[in-house]
């Protein structure tokens, strides 16, 4: 086990387990965490035999958002070296960068499936942080709410960008606007969850998913099949995605993996893919060309 303060990682069969640990908190959120978070991503994206990604909290809940010990001071630090009248946009050099949005762009990069087991409530930055997973399980009656409207502030951990392309929009708004603590049978039902367990069955539940989505795949395949559906979710027309897959697939069609996959499937064997994810997962982004197709303008109305 890797030795942090605010979290836990550990590995077993394959799996890493990245525990929230603040349990006396309700694992509230701090700078702390933020960077452990981070590092804890790197280290599971650069070991090889790690799979997928369980994301808990230790004790009842799961994160009760930001750590709000300084009261109503607690965003002060943020704009204390910006210029201006009060509530005037600070220097771009002085701007701080939100760190729940850190880490859920550190999520969004990851190349190994994160699955988010949500062991209790799970308010503000505790929410947000997970819309970046691949999967999120919780289980009964757990409390859930995007309550930044109601205090003051607004929605956080690029969550403006994941939660309405997870539910909708109008979801999303009902949920932003209000600041309304719901619980996961609501969450369930918008499709914000994969599925409901008992808090027993809760890890096991989320171990067995990310043992099925990675026993017998390629795991660099599954690091680009993660890239790649999270990348287009931001394109405008399918002719990216052709591009992007068209790139894809002429390199993996050629590589080690392809060839063991298609060799035991002819064989009836399990296949035993050789690449590795920290050393043989291209960089489709570097490759892809600028977008060349232009879809066609609609036809000028005469007079």
């Amino acid at each position: 086990m890797t030795a942090f303060e605010h979290i836990r990682l550990e590995t077993v069969d394959g799996i890493a387990t990245i525990t929230l640990s603040r349990p006396e908190a309700l694992n509230s959120f701090t700078d702390t965490m933020e960077g452990e978070l981070i590092a804890a991503y790197d280290l599971v994206d650069s070991d090889d035999s790690v799979r997928a990604v369980v994301l808990t909290g230790a004790g009842r809940a799961f994160c009760a958002g930001m750590d709000l010990g300084d009261g109503g001071a607690a965003f002060d630090v943020w704009s204390a070296s910006g210029s201006g009248p009060e509530g005037a946009r600070p220097r771009d050099d002085a701007l701080r960068r939100d760190g729940g949005g850190r880490v859920a762009l550190r999520m969004y990069e990851a190349r190994k499936p994160i699955i988010a087991a949500i062991n209790g409530p799970a308010v503000g930055v505790g929410i947000t942080m997970t819309l970046a997973a691949d999967f999120r399980l919780a289980v009964p009656a757990a409390k859930i709410g995007f309550v930044f409207a109601r205090r003051g502030l607004v929605p956080e951990s690029c969550s403006s960008w994941f939660l309405p392309r997870l539910v909708g929009m109008q979801t999303a708004l009902d949920w932003m606007y209000s600041g309304r603590i719901f619980t996961s049978e609501e969450a369930l039902a918008a499709g914000l969850l994969r599925g409901i367990h008992e808090p027993a069955d809760l890890l096991p539940a989320a171990r067995v998913l990310a043992d099925s989505l990675t026993r017998e795949s390629a795991p660099v395949s599954v690091a680009l099949t993660r890239q790649l559906l999270w990348r287009m979710l931001g394109e405008t027309h399918p002719m990216r995605a052709h591009e992007a897959e068209t790139l894809a697939i002429n390199v993996r069609g050629v590589s080690a993996d392809a060839r063991e996959g298609i060799s035991a499937f002819l064989d009836k064997r399990p296949a035993a893919f050789p690449q590795r994810v920290s050393t043989d997962t291209p960089d489709l982004s570097a490759q892809l060309p600028a977008p060349a197709y232009q879809p066609p303008r609609a036809p000028r109305r005469a007079g």
